[in-house]
């Protein structure tokens, strides 16, 4: 666990590919509240293992950034808690369930459990753990259409799940890049001093626009690719993605303008995609099934 700030602890898992998520820990008074699980049982027993011995007890909250397994899947490992997340969220867990094992069905996910919030909200919700107020505040479609910030204002702390990675390439089909962006803003306005980004190494607000200049560049892709013919596909074949080129899981790239040419073409952000159509191109200009090291 990576101290953040008093009583605040990052848990990082380099390098932060493909179901190599960051969670987090909040601590007031004795109580606790968990940020993000982890995408196997066993990922999940280490963060139980990590957090025990901090907090002396186990946390009584759990929030859940998204629905993506990664993030959710080591809930059944946190049973002591009530599980919060944008209503959103708790729709898309239902709606997937535990379709991520099936893309990579030689990991060793575990006896994972499907665990939804309990508790949901809209726009914002303010929990209060002893003295110290954290805010959860729904941004977005971003990353998924149902995305969580946990803002501490005080220690002027934010853990973005995966609005933002650090040296990670985004994942936007499901969400949006006009939303993406306005939520960059948002995080911009709450003028933090440490960002805990949803993979990747904890930095501060400057990985702001390193993110910003990623989506600017699919939207430019994304008008220039429909108006030379050309499939997300293969312009992703042809696409200089400059200093971007060596993020971690660049491939990417093929889903994000998948959106990217939605969104050209007037999709509203969120827009359902067919994602194992998406992921089985990936897959094609990959070369093969990217590294999931869960």
């Amino acid at each position: 666990m990576l101290q953040v700030a008093d009583g605040v602890f990052a848990y990082v898992q380099p390098d932060g590919g493909w179901c190599l998520n960051n969670a987090g820990l909040v601590t007031g008074q004795g109580r606790g509240l968990l940020v993000d699980t982890a995408a196997t049982s066993g990922r999940a027993e280490a963060l139980r293992a990590a957090v025990l011995p901090v907090l002396g007890t186990a946390p009584e909250l759990l929030v859940n950034t998204h629905a993506h397994g990664d993030h959710t899947f080591g809930n059944f490992r946190f049973p002591e808690a009530v599980v919060v997340a944008q209503e959103r969220a708790r729709t898309e867990m239902r709606e997937t369930g535990l379709h991520l094992t099936h893309l990579w069905p030689d990991v060793d996910w575990g006896p994972v459990e499907l665990v939804e919030p309990s508790v949901t909200f809209d726009h914002r919700l303010v929990l209060h753990l002893g003295q110290r107020d954290i805010e959860l505040l729904h941004v977005g479609p971003a990353h998924t259409t149902g995305d969580t910030v946990v803002w501490l204002p005080t220690e002027r702390v934010v853990f973005t799940g995966d609005v933002v990675m650090n040296g990670v390439t985004p994942f936007v089909p499901m969400g949006s890049i006009a939303g993406s962006l306005a939520a960059l803003d948002t995080l911009r306005g709450l003028n933090p001093a440490v960002v805990v980004p949803g993979h990747g190494p904890v930095t501060d607000a400057s990985v702001f626009d390193e993110v910003e200049g990623y989506l600017r560049l699919l939207r430019e892709l994304g008008e220039r690719g429909p108006a030379a013919g050309l499939s997300p596909l293969d312009l992703a074949r042809d696409a200089d993605l400059g200093p971007y080129a060596d993020w971690i899981d660049a491939e990417r790239i093929v889903p994000n303008l998948h959106r990217a040419y939605a969104e050209a073409q007037g999709a509203a952000g969120g827009s359902a995609v067919n994602m194992n159509e998406l992921f089985a191109q990936m897959v094609e200009f990959h070369g093969g099934l990217p590294a999931c090291h869960a």
